[in-house]
């Protein structure tokens, strides 16, 4: 009998601890967005909550993704922000908090909306071309390496979560980073049954614990928090400018949907592409997206974190990420829980991350392995070598002023295209 089975044999209370430790998995990156573009915490916490739910609506609630706000979108909204503002155009908090800043962010949101509608017009040609056509752009040679890829680029921000600017109190990061792993590494390892479920929630239990005990743990956002309190939504509003500098970055982030969605295939085992098909999931993302954007929110997509935790725990059931997302929204109502989440230091979401990512990055190598490609073939070779170094080596290209390729895609793009031209007898 699997673990999937025995959590359903034994009923929804195991099912709400594993999506509550979903939520402490995807709460860093999430809040990261709206801190970084100036928009609500809050806010964008429903928006992943209920981008969640609508995404496993469209996907026949097969799909075990979490929605979250999309880093991609980060600098355009910002762009868009300033332009509207009349400010100076350089990131600084105290800019962003600025009414001006403030009053130009629904024309971002605006933007946003478009894009998501981009997304709805990807999800139609996909509908109408067929997802084998698709799928015949995306064999192992380049699955594999772009899995791979999405787990080392978010390797880095592990390791700077720990060490934070380097100052004092290193070894003290270390020692709670340390904490961390080993409970992680023990609760997967020699525990049973359910626990054998939750190292992640174990595990950072244990970490804030040992952060109280070096004075790490601010407990500021807790006490300022309200108890009881709809986020401040707010309507978008819309201009040429703001569309044709946001929308685009849809085209941009499809091959990182696309990556995404392989990777959370090749961890559950599933053909999500086939089904319930990638139009579904692209339309899933598109309609969590213009949802956001019409409630004052940042764009959603797919997150790398949580499909970690599937990676770590084994437990695919996609209701524990429907249970994730209606949490995230009752921590957007109930101040005081968002204020604990918020008050996790970087470092032990720095420790969990570290084994999060690196699980990723392990299932794009099983995907070559499993695939049994002949590394005696130059173009094997071509294509993956290509691949890795673009894709983290900090490649980009600009597209236009404000968008640009990131590595993950233009690494994503160049095996496509490298998969298609090189023959298949070199």
């Amino acid at each position: 009998m699997t673990e999937t089975q025995k959590l359903d044999r034994k009923g929804w209370g195991r099912v709400l601890l594993l999506g509550v430790q979903h939520v402490f998995a995807m709460f860093g990156a999430t809040v990261l967005v709206p801190a970084l573009t100036g928009m609500n915490t809050l806010v964008a916490l429903f928006c992943a909550g209920v981008g969640t739910l609508l995404f496993h609506f469209v996907t026949k609630r097969k799909v075990p993704v979490y929605l979250g706000s999309s880093f991609a979108f980060i600098a355009v909204i910002q762009t868009v922000a300033w332009h509207y503002s009349g400010l100076p155009g350089s990131f600084d908090s105290a800019q962003t908090a600025a009414a001006a800043y403030q009053a130009a962010l629904p024309y971002a949101t605006g933007g946003v909306i478009v894009a998501g509608a981009v997304y709805l017009v990807l999800a139609l040609l996909v509908k109408l071309f067929g997802v084998n056509r698709v799928k015949s752009f995306f064999p192992p040679v380049v699955t594999g390496p772009m899995i791979i890829v999405i787990g080392l680029t978010l390797a880095p921000t592990a390791i700077a979560n720990i060490i934070g600017d380097g100052g004092a109190g290193m070894g003290a990061r270390w020692i709670v980073a340390l904490a961390v792993l080993l409970t992680m590494i023990i609760v997967s390892v020699f525990c049973k049954g359910f626990f054998k479920l939750v190292p992640i929630l174990f595990s950072i239990i244990v970490g804030y614990v040992v952060a109280l005990l070096f004075n790490m743990v601010d407990t500021t956002p807790i006490r300022e928090a309200s108890f009881l309190a709809l986020p401040p939504f707010f309507l978008p509003k819309f201009d040429g400018f703001a569309i044709l500098t946001i929308a685009p970055m849809a085209i941009v982030t499809f091959m990182e949907h696309m990556g995404d969605i392989t990777t959370n295939g090749a961890v559950v085992g599933k053909d999500f592409m086939e089904d319930p098909g990638l139009h579904r999931t692209l339309l899933g993302d598109g309609l969590a997206t213009m949802v956001a954007g019409f409630l004052g929110g940042p764009a959603n997509t797919t997150y790398g974190e949580n499909t970690g935790v599937l990676a770590v725990t084994k437990n695919y059931d996609p209701r524990t990420l429907r249970v994730a997302a209606v949490f995230a929204i009752l921590m957007s109502v109930f101040g005081k829980l968002g204020g604990f989440l918020q008050s996790i230091p970087a470092v032990v979401m720095g420790g969990v991350s570290m084994i999060l990512f690196g699980m990723i990055a392990s299932v794009g190598m099983r995907t070559l392995a499993e695939a049994d490609l002949d590394f005696a073939k130059s173009r094997n070779l071509i294509i993956i070598s290509l691949m890795l170094v673009i894709g983290l080596g900090g490649a980009f290209v600009n597209i236009t002023a404000n968008v640009q390729l990131s590595g993950i895609a233009l690494s994503a793009l160049v095996g496509i295209v490298l998969n298609k031209v090189l023959p298949d007898n070199i």
